[in-house]
């Protein structure tokens, strides 16, 4: 079948059908150019263009950034065309308000100086090394970000002129230290309180649900009952891993690759160091101690008596090292003399050193029987790469030429056919859970057109093909499998009224002075509440009006459909303390500014001229 499929591509009538397909797509790209009337905006403000390059571009970055914060997340929302034309609606917004301020900003004559923005370039840590301005750096990252000088100065410009108008129009607010410790005292207020339940359940037997009104239920809420799309699918892998495990290797094939990768398995050369440390500038105390050395004194005592290393104690030894571990003079030192020599004085960043190489251990190959478990996994995996290449390509040219089972591709690989049960792209199996598979299970290629898909990348050395065996569109589940769930609900709502009509009953009744049984005491509970007590019971006992003249009381109904009657008894202040009143003070001028900054863009916008020519989704 194969053989026919290449002979038939190879053919005149072939070539002639694919020129002709060709050129309608060229000439469908130029006719969609020509009908796009050149217009290539995004957005105007006030007749300045926010052109859909500099969209795309910051879309771009946004895009970027969101898959450095979510990782494989992202992958999974990007897939999902209104988010992403969500996003790109928000960049757009930003842009646009960014132009509003820059404008602004212009109108107000707002400005930088040359030597301003130098200071900034200066002063900023990407350019410096040690503390200091570095201009090798400098010129260094501006070509890793294709940005040239003059770029960076006028984005600088911008945003220092952003930020002269931020300051001069945001942040004026001031919060006091009073309405700080005021808004703590109620967050930490604590409230004391009775209640006693009434349960839905205890009417529940009481109520017949009428078929009628399950259908009526599931007539008006349909959307409910939604199933999602789902498929099942057949799928033919490969996956290096696996393929090396099956490899069988030869003592031949093991010593010719220990033979060939000899220096992977060489000990480097190690050398024990010793340290003579003076700390400071006192460079004529370093000399004095070179001189004792130079006179013969032992390195060990020397150190022991002058050394201000931590080292001194073990007259100067510090560890063994291998070349390129201390780096600088340290190691040049260490690594260039022969056993039992010592440095000159090395002025270093901690002060003066006089280094000596204690001994050397010469480096030497680790044995055969040391390394072979890693040289044996080493081969398995060399000669599966090579394999799984081979059949990575094979599996993609036959499940691409014969596009309707993966039988044919599964038996030219060697794989068998697998198959998963009905999936959403929420609930995928182990064994396929992963987006770019997901995305091609649910591609129209797939679905549609029935075929099999491209091959899929899941990782390095791990590929996938898959194909529909069964697909289910969205729907409605029908009336028969939610009934009962209907019915419960239904139940449960009555119930929940009733329970409510009771509450209110007895809530009469402790307003007019009659005291109820089984209240329950609450002594002193916070705004988180406890544990033991409804999150809502709580929120509502610190919704009622303080009592005055004895308790406030209300019927409040609970997570769970019950109601309860509170009395509230007693209100007890927080007592916040200063230092966290001062965070506080903090987060609400940010909250402040933030609400202050929307409120100058909404006012922007209502005296500018905003237009977007094009729709900003694509």
């Amino acid at each position: 079948m194969l053989e026919k499929i290449r002979e038939g591509s190879q053919g005149g009538a072939a070539k002639i059908i694919l020129g002709a397909v060709i050129l309608s797509f060229a000439l469908s790209g130029v006719y969609s150019y020509l009908g796009s009337g050149g217009q290539v905006n995004a957005a105007s403000v006030n007749g300045e263009d926010i052109t859909r390059y500099d969209l795309e571009k910051e879309l771009q970055n946004e895009q970027n950034r969101m898959r450095q914060q979510m990782g494989e997340m992202f992958d999974s929302l990007a897939s999902n065309t209104a988010y992403m034309n969500q996003v790109r609606t928000a960049v757009l917004e930003r842009m646009i308000a960014e132009r509003l301020i820059d404008q602004k900003a212009k109108e107000l004559g707002l400005r930088v100086s040359a030597e301003q923005i130098k200071q900034a370039i200066v002063s900023m840590p990407e350019f410096q090394v040690e503390g200091k301005f570095d201009n090798d750096r400098y010129q260094a990252i501006l070509r890793q970000v294709n940005m040239t000088a003059d770029q960076l100065a006028n984005m600088l410009s911008r945003d220092m002129v952003r930020q002269q108008l931020m300051r001069s129009l945001l942040g004026t607010d001031i919060v006091t230290t009073e309405e700080a410790m005021s808004i703590l005292a109620l967050q930490q207020q604590q409230r004391e309180f009775s209640y006693t339940t009434v349960s839905k359940s205890d009417f529940t037997d009481s109520i017949e649900i009428a078929d009628s009104e399950v259908q009526s239920f599931y007539n008006k809420n349909m959307d409910r009952f939604a199933t999602p799309e789902q498929v099942a699918l057949e799928y033919v892998e490969l996956n290096v891993a696996d393929m090396a495990k099956d490899v069988a290797v030869t003592d031949e094939e093991v010593q010719s690759y220990y033979d060939a990768h000899s220096a992977s398995y060489q000990m480097p050369e190690r050398r024990l160091a010793a340290m003579i440390l003076i700390e400071g500038d006192d460079r004529a105390k370093a000399e004095a101690v070179l001189a004792r050395l130079n006179a013969g004194e032992d390195f060990a005592t020397v150190a022991k008596e002058a050394s201000d290393d931590f080292s001194a104690e073990n007259g100067g030894e510090l560890d063994w090292f291998e070349a390129g571990a201390m780096g600088g003079d340290f190691d040049a030192a260490l690594f260039g003399q022969e056993k039992g020599q010592y440095s000159d004085i090395i002025d270093s960043d901690f002060g003066f050193q006089i280094i000596l190489t204690k001994d050397i251990e010469s480096g030497s190959a680790a044995p055969l029987s040391d390394v072979r478990d890693e040289i044996v996994a080493a081969v398995q995996n060399e000669l599966a790469q090579e394999r799984f290449y081979e059949l990575q390509q094979l599996l993609a040219d036959v499940s691409f030429q014969v596009p309707e089972n993966l039988d044919d591709a599964a038996g030219e690989v060697g794989a068998e056919v697998k198959t998963t049960e009905l999936f959403s792209r929420f609930n995928a199996p182990a064994a396929v859970n992963n987006q770019r598979v997901i995305n091609a299970a649910f591609s129209d290629a797939v679905i549609l057109d029935n075929m099999n898909s491209d091959i899929i990348e899941l990782d390095s050395g791990h590929v996938m093909v898959v194909r529909a065996k069964e697909h289910k569109a969205a729907g409605t589940m029908p009336l028969a499998e939610v009934s009962e769930q209907i019915k419960a609900q239904l139940v449960a709502e009555a119930a929940s009224e009733k329970a409510k009509v009771a509450a209110d009953e007895k809530l009469a009744q402790l307003k007019s002075g009659t005291a109820l049984e089984g209240m329950t005491l609450v002594a002193a509970v916070g705004r988180n509440g406890t544990p033991e007590l409804d999150p809502r019971l709580v929120g509502e006992v610190f919704a009622m009006p303080k009592p005055v003249n004895g308790a406030s009381s209300a019927a409040v109904e609970m997570s769970n459909g019950d109601y309860a009657i509170v009395s509230l008894t007693k209100v007890i202040a927080g007592e916040p303390e200063a230092a966290i009143a001062d965070s506080l003070k903090l987060r609400l001028a940010n909250t402040a500014s933030q609400s202050q900054y929307q409120a100058l863009i909404a006012t922007l916008r209502a005296g500018s001229d905003v237009s977007y020519p094009v729709v900003a989704e694509q």
